[in-house]
């Protein structure tokens, strides 16, 4: 990745009933702010709608360069980062992400509470399941410029299938682990290495 440019504009998308107080998104956010003041940092807190996301996702980082910017997304946040990456050509890491969202949240249609604070409520509508078809992309390319932390001993996602859809990207692929990747401080260096921050 050294021929690439320096990142200076980072984005963070958070997974299903997440948000930007996640863990990840948090110590992210406080090592971009502590060792990178200069790189801008945008994690959103994204609608339940990924219609509605990925527009406003489009409309936050229009004006940003698309040499050198980064997308980072966790779980759903991961399945948008590849649309993002996709979309504009950049480079994106990928925390066990969702592979076929559409399909896993068939079952989640109806009233929801945010994981880091369940007063926060959204209804999961049935026609958002055809909006994560909508934004499903076929085939992967370049793979060479995405990095995806898999665990092996994610309880809510097959990494077999994580490790597929993936392949030819820089997998660090972890024998334990589970989905909320809740030793994420150990895999941040290699992370900020990925993305030239280090």
């Amino acid at each position: 990745m050294s021929l690439q440019p320096p990142i200076t504009h980072l984005l963070y998308l958070h997974g299903f009933r997440s948000s930007p107080q996640s863990k990840k998104a948090s110590l992210m956010a406080r090592h971009m702010a502590a060792r990178h003041p200069s790189v801008t940092w945008c994690c959103p807190q994204l609608p339940p709608s990924p219609r509605q996301a990925m527009a406003e996702v489009l409309r936050g980082i229009a004006d940003w360069p698309r040499a050198s910017m980064a997308v980072v997304g966790s779980s759903l946040g991961g399945f948008y980062a590849t649309w993002v990456a996709q979309t504009t050509g950049c480079r994106a890491v990928l925390l066990n992400p969702a592979v076929d969202p559409a399909r896993d949240l068939q079952t989640y249609i109806g009233e929801q509470s945010n994981w880091h604070d369940p007063t926060q409520r959204f209804f999961f509508r049935s026609e958002f399941v055809q909006e994560l078809r909508d934004l499903a992309l076929p085939e992967l390319t370049q793979a060479q410029r995405y990095m995806v932390v898999i665990a092996k001993g994610d309880e809510l996602l097959d990494w077999r299938e994580m490790h597929a859809r993936y392949a030819g990207a820089h997998i660090r692929l972890l024998e334990g682990g589970d989905h909320a990747l809740s030793d994420f401080e150990r895999h941040l260096p290699a992370v900020m290495a990925f993305l030239g921050l280090d």
